[in-house]
């Protein structure tokens, strides 16, 4: 009811104003879904407003400075610059931390991990002058309250909306191109995870210790698929919401699943995550370019940032340290040569193969919160642990009941999908099977209720 709603209003208002309309609309967007958080998103979007506007002010002056005498020794007011920048990311990541450690309370508040990266990544440019600060406040509110992207992403640089942000064209054409994509992640999201996502749920509710192990593998592959087609349907949804609007938001996924080692994979998962981690944590330690052993330190640095980005309990550090393990040993066998060995026709689907085993455990590490529950089913999996009342057929059901949906996700995990979307997106069949599917997902949605998308969470 909001959407349609929302976008009569947005064509009726002048050009100038697109911004106040969108903003009003994101606030009311996120107050209904997450009231008692609103202050905090206002309080931190004011704050750093300001922070911005001074840190700004103080890269102009540097860099005139610099232009004037190379040699000259940093002024106090440089000083005093670098402290507001410090105490701007300090409050920031406290915050963060504070909610993400359970010290301000049990309940996160909704989207804080993307809107506050968000923040980050626009105060690191604009402090190390590689983006000017943006002076008008609806405008800088927008950016970051912007409802296709607030809760779940993508993390969007200042620089990739700016241009859209102070002149943009709302068409016709842009609302149909959008709705289409919107439409393509809504069936991913309501039609895909949610349905293939039950399977994960019975065995949970069954107990771990009551499966068998190949219904344990079925399991993760289910949970895989879930929680790839939620957060890519999201991602989706945002993109075609954007387009609508007028904005081109980034991908943020290119068909991981087909990737060819862990390392690749997330180089295509969540890829705008990925990204800022690269551009302020990654590379400002140093990158590739201090030898091997630095690499793999700041390697680690990442992956333990990034376990602590997604929680706060061990098994998320787990996940994190196993994914970075994982990479440092492709890593060595990639200078053995390895690599070019694997490129060879005969032996191309090894590397395929490889990470369509290892994902889903790394999965299973990410899923599990509670340790001897973990191990109780990667124990499950690799039969290294007992069962309890095991059916030995309850794979073969569990197939039965949802092989078609295997298949879909499969196909769906490939560049097909994309490829048949480009292809038939504006023929009439295209037109009426994307109607279908819409109208399909709201039914589903009014017959089932909500399923909250799973990175609401984090």
């Amino acid at each position: 009811m909001f959407l349609p709603v929302f976008l009569l209003l947005y064509w009726m208002t002048p050009r100038k104003a697109k911004n106040a309309v969108l903003l009003a609309g994101s606030l009311i967007f996120y107050a209904m879904g997450e009231p008692g958080y609103l202050v905090l998103l206002m309080m931190s979007v004011l704050v750093n407003y300001f922070f911005g506007l001074h840190l700004g002010q103080g890269a102009k002056i540097r860099n005139r400075e610099k232009s004037e005498n190379k040699k000259r020794k940093k002024t106090k007011f440089e000083t005093r610059r670098k402290v507001l920048f410090v105490t701007a990311v300090t409050l920031n990541l406290g915050v963060l931390v504070l909610f993400k450690s359970g010290v301000l309370g049990t309940s996160l508040p909704v989207g804080i991990s993307f809107y506050t990266f968000q923040i980050l990544s626009y105060l690191i440019d604009v402090y190390r002058g590689d983006e000017e600060r943006e002076t008008s406040f609806v405008r800088f509110a927008t950016y970051i309250i912007m409802f296709p992207q607030l809760v779940s992403g993508p993390i969007v640089t200042y620089s990739e909306v700016r241009d859209s942000l102070h002149q943009r064209e709302f068409t016709a054409a842009g609302v149909q191109d959008g709705l289409k994509v919107f439409t393509v992640g809504l069936a991913l999201k309501v039609l895909l995870a949610d349905r293939i996502g039950l399977l994960w749920r019975e065995v949970q509710v069954t107990g771990f210790e009551s499966i068998s192990t190949p219904l344990a593998w079925l399991a993760a592959v289910a949970y895989s698929m879930k929680i790839y087609f939620d957060f890519y349907g999201y991602s989706l949804m945002a993109i075609g919401l954007g387009r609508m609007l007028g904005f081109e938001l980034p991908e943020n996924f290119k068909n991981p699943y087909m990737a060819r080692s862990v390392r690749d994979f997330y180089r295509r998962w969540h890829s705008t995550l990925g990204r800022w981690f690269c551009k302020y944590v990654y590379i400002p330690l140093g990158g590739n370019r201090k030898g091997e052993f630095r690499t793999v330190c700041n390697l680690l640095a990442v992956w333990f940032l990034t376990s602590v980005w997604h929680g706060s309990t061990g098994n998320f550090m787990i996940w994190g340290m196993l994914l970075w393990l994982l990479i440092v040993i492709e890593r060595q066998f990639e200078a053995l040569g390895f690599a070019k060995l694997f490129q060879k026709k005969v032996l191309r689907l090894i590397p395929h193969i490889y990470l369509w085993l290892v994902i889903p455990v790394t999965w299973m590490c990410f899923a599990i919160t509670d340790i001897s529950e973990l191990q109780i089913f990667l124990g499950r999996m690799f039969g290294t642990a007992e069962g309890i009342r095991v059916s030995a057929g309850d794979w073969l059901k569990a197939l039965k009941n949802y092989g078609v949906l295997f298949a879909v996700g499969g196909f769906a995990c490939t560049p097909a999908l994309r490829k048949l979307f480009r292809k038939g997106k504006d023929s009439l069949p295209g037109i009426l099977l994307l109607a279908a599917l819409f109208w399909l997902c709201v039914w589903r949605l009014q017959v089932e209720g909500q399923n909250p998308f799973m990175y609401l969470k984090f």
